[in-house]
């Protein structure tokens, strides 16, 4: 019995083929990688844009859950910077959040304060309990910001705050209200801003819970 063998493809065709299957192999390719691009972008952008569009009592209820940490980290950071600090802070607590506007008190008008009035500025009032060591012992203290924000094209941004300290001895009156815009908590509020308008911070777990 004779074996027929069948003869190989010739090498143009046996080219085409392979060169058949590679473009198909890339259109493919190509297609979903633009596809998984867009979806990827698409997600990023509205992860941005859910912090940009949240009113200012839903961005407070998130961010007040995050001061703490944030503020913390903010106050390790400058201690390692420093390392001559004897006083050590720690936030344990941020919240009763309030939105009553307040007319500016004349006390306290600065140049800043009065642009804001005028342009849509949002106010917001909120509470943190602060535990400090001075020389071994442990002090607590509540403090009460009155915070402005106001609202960009770039997401929220902080413009200025103020702070009153309760006395931590019972019959002291309250401090009077100073200027702090650059403290440890506002630095931790304009990264956490930040982090938010990034797309980094996460926002379901308050909203799953109210």
């Amino acid at each position: 019995m004779k074996i027929i063998s069948q003869s190989p493809i010739p090498n143009p065709q046996r080219n085409r083929f392979w060169l058949i299957v590679c473009c198909f192999w890339l259109a493919f390719n190509s297609f979903d990688n633009l596809a998984f691009s867009q979806n990827s972008s698409v997600s990023k952008d509205k992860v941005k844009s859910a912090c940009t569009e949240q009113d200012v009592q839903s961005l407070t209820t998130w961010m007040l859950r995050d001061l703490p940490s944030y503020t913390n980290r903010v106050s390790q950071r400058a201690r390692r910077l420093s390392r001559s600090s004897e006083v050590y802070s720690y936030i344990l607590l941020a919240g009763r959040p309030e939105f009553t506007p307040l007319p500016l008190n004349p006390g306290i008008d600065t140049p800043e304060t009065a642009k804001s009035a005028a342009s849509g500025v949002e106010q917001v009032f909120f509470t943190t309990l602060e535990r400090q060591y001075v020389g071994g012992k442990a002090v607590e203290l509540e403090e009460f910001h009155w915070l402005l924000l106001t609202k960009t094209q770039n997401g929220w941004r902080l413009v200025m705050m103020f702070t009153q300290t309760d006395a931590s001895v019972p019959g002291q009156p309250i401090s009077p209200p100073r200027d702090s815009s650059n403290s440890a908590i506002a630095q931790a509020i304009k990264i956490w801003l930040r982090d938010c308008q990034a797309g980094t911070v996460r926002m379901g777990a308050i909203k799953e819970n109210q």
